[in-house]
Order: structure tokens, then sequence, then C-alpha cells
């Protein structure tokens, strides 16, 4: 019995020792999960803020704001490191509207490229992308025809010395490069006759819009 009694005041000191030890190991890892929790919250409270004024840009959006929309957005994408298809789709969609053709086929090419035929929004985004792409082309063909007004009303561009130019159509090349959301269409340019430059005469006539291309195969 006395040995027992021994054996316990020599083991009692020794499990104090050991608690003792092992209440800071117990404290920080108490404290560690506190940290993990504090930043889990922080950032499900920053997903919801943001999944707000997504929600708030995708209804001004259907309201017709498209300029208050276009705000909300941008804020969005500011804040995000990886960009969701469906905002590059709404995105993309309301850049349509507010006139940014450019910008709406590059953000609707990365929702089709993402998400194919089987997107939720899919159909529409390749409705949109057909539109912006032919608004585009008009918005080009506008400026293009404000620029030969400026140029060709009433002077003749003098080519210089050599009596040619680079052809502005292909840059030179004798290849038209045209980009769509399926990749890069290649045809032969219609008006450098393969060689990569105009005649001073054909260059007016391109500014002035009366050159007509050569009728060639892709």
């Amino acid at each position: 019995m006395a040995s027992i009694t021994k054996k316990a005041v020599f083991i009692a000191p020794l499990l104090a020792i050991l608690l003792f030890a092992s209440c800071p190991l117990v404290a920080q890892d108490e404290e560690r999960e506190k940290l993990r929790e504090m930043e889990q919250q922080r950032e499900f409270q920053k997903t919801r803020a943001i999944n707000a004024r997504l929600d708030s840009a995708v209804e001004l959006m259907k309201l017709e704001q498209y300029e208050a929309a276009d705000v909300k957005y941008r804020s969005v994408l500011a804040s995000m490191k990886s960009i969701p298809s469906d905002v590059a789709y709404y995105f993309g969609r309301n850049s349509f509207h507010l006139g940014k053709y450019k910008q709406s086929i590059d953000w609707l090419t990365k929702y089709i490229q993402l998400k194919g035929t089987t997107g939720q929004f899919s159909e529409d985004a390749t409705g949109y992308l057909k539109r912006a792409e032919a608004k585009l082309v008009e918005q080009r063909q506008v400026q293009s025809a404000k620029a030969v007004e400026v140029l060709s009303r009433d002077f003749t561009i003098d080519c210089g010395p050599s009596g040619k130019v680079q052809c502005p159509v292909c840059n030179g090349s004798t290849v038209v490069i045209r980009k769509d959301y399926l990749g890069e269409k290649y045809s032969t340019c219609g008006f450098c006759h393969k060689t990569g430059f105009l005649t001073c005469e054909e260059y007016n006539l391109l500014l002035r819009g009366q050159l007509k291309a050569d009728n060639v195969k892709n």
C-alpha cells in the first residue's frame, strides 16, 4: 500500500507537468482554428457582396439601364481573380447594348469557348455575338466612309515617286485574316492582285470606295 502511495506521489507531479506543457499547444490549435474560421467568414462575406453586385448589375441590365449596369459589372470583374463564364456572358451582352461591339464580341466569344452549345446562355450568347459582329462591320464602314469623305472629296492623294503604296486592306501580305469565335479565316486579298501593292490610281479609288475587288478564291 505504501508503495502504491509513493508511485502516486511521483506520477501526480509528472502528469501536472505534462498537462501544463500541453496547454500552450492546445491554445495555439484553438487560436489557429479561430483564425481559419475568421478567414472563411471574410471570404464568405466577400463572395456574398460580389454576388449581390452581380445580381444588381443583371437587374439593371434587364431594366435597360446599361450604363449603371456597366459600372456594377466592372466592379465585379475588378473583385475577381477568376471570372465565371456567366459573368463573361452578362458583360458581353451589356457591352452590346452600349455599342461597344468589339468588347462585346471578345467576352461573348470567351463564354462560347468555355461552354460551347450546352451552356445556359449559349443560344443567347451566339445570337448577341452575331449581332455584335454585324454592328461592328457597320461601325467600321461608317468610320471608313468618314475617312474617305475627308481624304478624297476634293483631293487626290500623292503616292510618292514609286507610284504605288502598300495595300491597306491586307497590309502587303496579300492575305486577309478575319477572326470569329471559331478561329481565324484566311482569304486572298481581292484588291492588290496578289502583289501586296496598289498603284496610286487604285489607292485613290480604294479611298473613295470605288475600287472593285477581284473575284478571287480562298
